[in-house]
């Protein structure tokens, strides 16, 4: 009793509320802040200055679509919260609902469009509530050094578009039908994520999209879970971890806690007429739950090793990415 007790303590230690602005920080609020949305609070950041920049939105819905440009300099956007080491006590939440039924591009539809380099995003619910029919994005994050911390990214089909350069997402929630986590030549860490399925006959949470085998483009899912969303009746064995938009994909789960809604198969082919098979690297090591066990697809491997962090960001990686987040 003593140890849980103990635990308990740190683990209260640890947690911190984050319920006021950091000095010179652009206030963002329903009322009596610098701005009353995200919008205006982005467009009045220079775009030149190296120096960094920094937002707090104050509690509550944004009903908007966010874009943010490139920037000279380090973005912070911080969301009130009670709890900044997990997402479950978010208060700040960005919705739409825009799908590729309306637009040209499946990056337009994203409630949430990061184009800057070297950003960091805590404690923000971002939903796309379009739902089933079209790809409808959470957010399309376009750019390197970016990281994601205590964040929730809720869609339906295509909700995290993680397309090009070094991203970390932290103890975040992330939840889809399919295809869910996807992107080219994104190098992205997911660290002690829950990843939340919704019921439908065949899912796919990853679809990786390597251009070419000297492309750069990897996907690790490290620690964290994967079940039923809050709510949701998901069959036992109709999700797969992930299946290959190009023969290039390279996905890999470590150490994560896959329940029994992951088929035994673990991967499934692109398309019966396009399998996109013959060059991928789909790889488990470590593996818990009912979801880690059964025949894997031919295409998969077991891994002998766990996937080292540095080698998916790179060796300076803990210049950019805040650490006290990680598992």
């Amino acid at each position: 009793m003593r140890f849980i007790a103990l635990v308990s303590f740190a683990a209260s230690v640890l947690a911190a509320s984050r319920t006021t602005a950091p000095s010179g920080s652009i206030v963002v609020a329903k009322s009596g802040g610098d701005y009353s949305t995200i919008s205006k609070a982005i467009a009045a950041l220079s775009t030149t200055s190296t120096s960094t920049q920094t937002i707090f939105i104050e509690e509550g819905t944004y009903n908007e679509q966010v874009y943010i440009p490139k920037l000279a300099g380090e973005l912070i956007i911080y969301g009130q919260t009670e709890d900044d080491t997990s997402y479950s006590s978010n208060t700040v939440t960005i919705t739409y609902g825009l799908s590729l039924a309306s637009v040209s591009d499946d990056d337009e539809t994203a409630t949430l469009r990061n184009y800057a380099a070297k950003s960091r995003i805590y404690n923000i619910n971002v939903k796309n509530t379009y739902g089933e029919g079209h790809q409808a994005l959470a957010l399309s994050a376009y750019n390197t050094e970016q990281g994601y911390y205590g964040c929730q990214f809720t869609g339906f089909q295509d909700t995290v578009l993680a397309e090009t350069g070094y991203q970390v997402y932290a103890k975040c929630y992330i939840e889809g039908a399919i295809d869910f986590i996807f992107g080219q030549t994104g190098n992205a860490w997911f660290d002690d994520c829950d990843i939340g399925v919704l019921a439908y006959s065949e899912g796919t949470i990853t679809a990786q999209g390597r251009p070419s085998s000297s492309d750069s483009g990897y996907f690790v899912i490290n620690g964290g879970t994967v079940s039923a969303a809050s709510g949701e009746s998901v069959t036992k064995g109709t999700y797969y971890l992930g299946r290959p938009w190009t023969e290039y994909a390279r996905v890999v789960f470590q150490k994560v806690s896959l329940s029994e809604v992951i088929n035994s198969a673990g991967w499934i082919e692109w398309s019966s007429s396009e399998p996109n098979t013959g060059d991928v690297l789909f790889g488990e090591y470590d593996n818990s739950g009912a979801g880690a066990s059964g025949k894997r697809a031919g295409f998969a491997e077991k891994l002998s090793s766990a996937v080292s962090i540095s080698s998916i960001l790179g060796s300076s990686y803990t210049s950019w990415v805040d650490t006290s987040y990680l598992s």
